[in-house]
């Protein structure tokens, strides 16, 4: 028993002095990079001093080590947030559907707007004209959904979703929708004409259509530019 006890404390002793000894040379390690850098660069010493110590406060607690990108994503992951949950609350609020459901959908938009590089409130406000935020509309020439995409002119986009029926479904029917809004902004080169495209009355002089989905889309500006003075 005496044997292996002493054994134990001289293993914990050795363990203990390597944990030093490796602290010990990210230290002196951290000293010649600052000494290197300060003939190097005209930094002072005081910030020199102070970048070393939180080096040197990282090596000693290597889980508080977080890199500055991880800091900047999750920044801007919360503000993405913070305008969905606010556009959310004003989309429920104006169109008197549940908060829960217009978060989803809010939040499809931002997906399918990243996806294909469509401004996410672009696509909210064809939502609103074209169903009132409703995912089971149809329309009297076989529309369907949120965006009311006819299926008869987009086989191949619904191919890979099952079919007609998946149109039903809002977040194939918000990406779906994308897809063609961003073809017809690509063709078009500008928003009126391609929203005037996507509505099929591109030969509608007044631009009826493309002028509520414009003010729509205004109204939810208007939105995060409130949140974003709050």
């Amino acid at each position: 028993m005496t044997v292996l006890n002493c054994s134990s404390i001289w293993l914990a002793g050795m363990a203990a002095a390597g944990r030093v000894f490796s602290l010990t040379r990210g230290l002196l390690a951290l000293v010649g990079i600052a000494a290197l850098a300060a003939v190097a660069s005209p930094v002072s010493r005081d910030a020199l001093l102070r970048q070393g110590t939180a080096l040197a406060a990282g090596l000693d607690n290597p889980a508080g080590n977080v890199a500055a990108g991880t800091i900047q994503a999750g920044a801007a992951q919360s503000v993405r947030e913070r305008e969905q949950r606010a556009l959310s609350e004003f989309i429920a609020g104006r169109y008197r559907v549940a908060e829960e459901a217009i978060g989803a959908f809010v939040s499809s938009a931002y997906r399918a707007g990243a996806e294909h590089r469509v401004d996410p409130l672009l696509i909210l406000a064809v939502v609103a004209v074209e169903s009132r935020y409703n995912p089971v509309a149809e329309s009297v020439l076989g529309a369907k959904g949120l965006m009311q995409v006819l299926p008869k002119y987009h086989q191949e986009k619904l191919l890979e979703h099952g079919g007609d029926i998946a149109l039903l479904d809002p977040e194939v029917n918000i990406q779906v929708g994308t897809q063609i809004l961003r073809e017809y902004l690509r063709r078009f080169g500008e928003t009126e004409t391609a929203l005037q495209m996507y509505a099929g009355a591109f030969d509608e002089p007044t631009s009826q259509y493309a002028r509520k989905v414009l003010a729509e889309r205004t109204r939810l500006e208007q939105t995060l530019a409130r949140l974003r003075r709050a």
